[in-house]
């Protein structure tokens, strides 16, 4: 088997990232949906947070889950597999007739958009050396940027005209198109099955001792950690620009498309840095410069509108910049025949921190006599302690020795 040639190399980095855009875009064109959608199925605001949270909590199960089968098939095979499942739960949701159909329709699609995560990274883990890995994991992770300059938009605005199952039906048609893409491009990758993998009546051991090795803990504590500082501030940007500083719904896609625009251009600069000057490095670069864009956001004074869409590029790069040497320092982690098992399980922790971090901002706002939100600003000060405790935390997680590059078949 020989390293895959650099041009195809790049395709099937630009294929994965369009994978991962439209996991992204499922999840995040959801929540623009709600009021279309407690319309449609005349359902309260607590059940569609329901449905919302549905997506998070099963693609978290479904990661630890995958732990204990992903590392046992070809990455090819799994990925047609699971993608194919993800687009027909689209299918499902867009023709959902009823509020329960619709439920289940989400937490299907949970339950394979966090094997999916898994798997992408385990495939850049195989096909790129480590001395790229950096680059590679900034490409997939410009799937980000284009959900947020494309995907949300074009799903808020076909919901407008076509209704609010339209974007689901966008999203089944364009996952069926990358999955003949991948079919035709994704090359077998087998190189971690030389090790054979361990009998089923061992899986469940294997996973613990997965779960309980020290250098995986710190891994996975520092993963918990970042996902709660970006969950104690993201998920509630729109409701406080809206309600404290009069901004419309409407105009509130132009900032997130502002701040996507910008990660689309500096995403694979900054893993090519992270290669250059060591991942452990830039990490605590960005994450000392993201305190200053979370504390401004969570305390931010009234300023005119255009102001707020320039700032917010700062903002989106400043947190997406310290994700990336992050995601790429993890890859080092495991060691490769474990990878796919440890992916998935960080995956799951992904999605906890994810639901924690939106959980514990959200008891530490309240509504103010004039409709306002308070207390935004004491979540800007947890996150940045949490940064502050991850920028720590992260010369505890080390890579494992040096190993050959990674092969592929051609």
């Amino acid at each position: 088997m020989a390293e895959s040639s650099l041009p195809r190399e790049r395709g099937l980095l630009w294929l994965l990232a369009l994978t991962q855009f439209t996991i992204i875009m499922d999840f995040m064109v959801m929540m623009p949906l709600g009021p279309q959608i407690m319309r449609a199925f005349a359902i309260s605001p607590a059940a569609f947070a329901t449905a919302v949270s549905a997506y998070s909590w099963c693609s978290g199960l479904s990661g630890l889950f995958a732990a204990t089968y992903i590392d046992r098939f070809d990455r090819r095979r799994l990925l047609l597999v699971i993608y194919g499942l993800f687009a027909a739960s689209n299918l499902v949701c867009a023709m959902a007739g009823n509020f329960h159909m619709l439920l289940l329709a989400r937490a299907f699609a949970g339950l394979s958009g966090g094997v999916l995560a898994s798997i992408i990274m385990a495939i850049v883990s195989d096909v790129v050396p480590l001395s790229r890995r950096g680059a590679a994991t900034g490409t997939i992770m410009t799937a980000f940027s284009l959900a947020a300059i494309a995907g949300v938009p074009a799903g808020i605005v076909l919901g407008a005209h076509l209704g609010w199952s339209s974007p689901f039906y966008l999203l089944t048609v364009l996952s069926l198109l990358i999955w003949l893409v991948a079919w035709m491009l994704v090359p077998s990758l087998r190189v971690h099955l030389q090790v054979a993998p361990p009998p089923l009546r061992e899986v469940l051991p294997d996973l613990w001792g997965l779960l309980s090795n020290p250098r995986h803990l710190r891994a996975f504590g520092l993963t918990f950690l970042m996902l709660v500082s970006h969950m104690m501030v993201i998920p509630f940007i729109s409701p406080v620009l809206v309600a404290n500083h009069g901004i419309a719904p409407q105009q509130i896609a132009w900032i997130y498309m502002a701040g996507g625009a910008a990660t689309f251009f500096t995403s694979r600069r900054i893993g090519r840095l992270a290669d250059r000057h060591g991942k452990h490095q830039l990490f605590r670069l960005m994450a000392l410069f993201s305190m200053l864009p979370v504390l401004f956001v969570t305390h931010l004074p009234s300023l005119p509108f255009i102001v707020i869409v320039a700032f917010f590029p700062v903002f989106m790069v400043a947190l997406s910049g310290r994700m990336i040497p992050l995601q790429a320092l993890l890859t080092t982690v495991p060691l490769p025949q474990n990878r796919g098992a440890f992916l998935s399980v960080n995956s799951a922790i992904q999605s906890l921190g994810n639901g924690c971090g939106a959980w514990l901002g959200g008891l530490l706002l309240s509504s103010g006599s004039a409709g306002q939100i308070v207390g935004y600003g004491w979540n800007g000060w947890c996150a940045v302690a949490l940064v502050g405790v991850a920028v720590w935390w992260v010369g505890r997680v080390q890579a494992q020795p040096s190993m050959s590059p990674a092969a592929v078949s051609p």
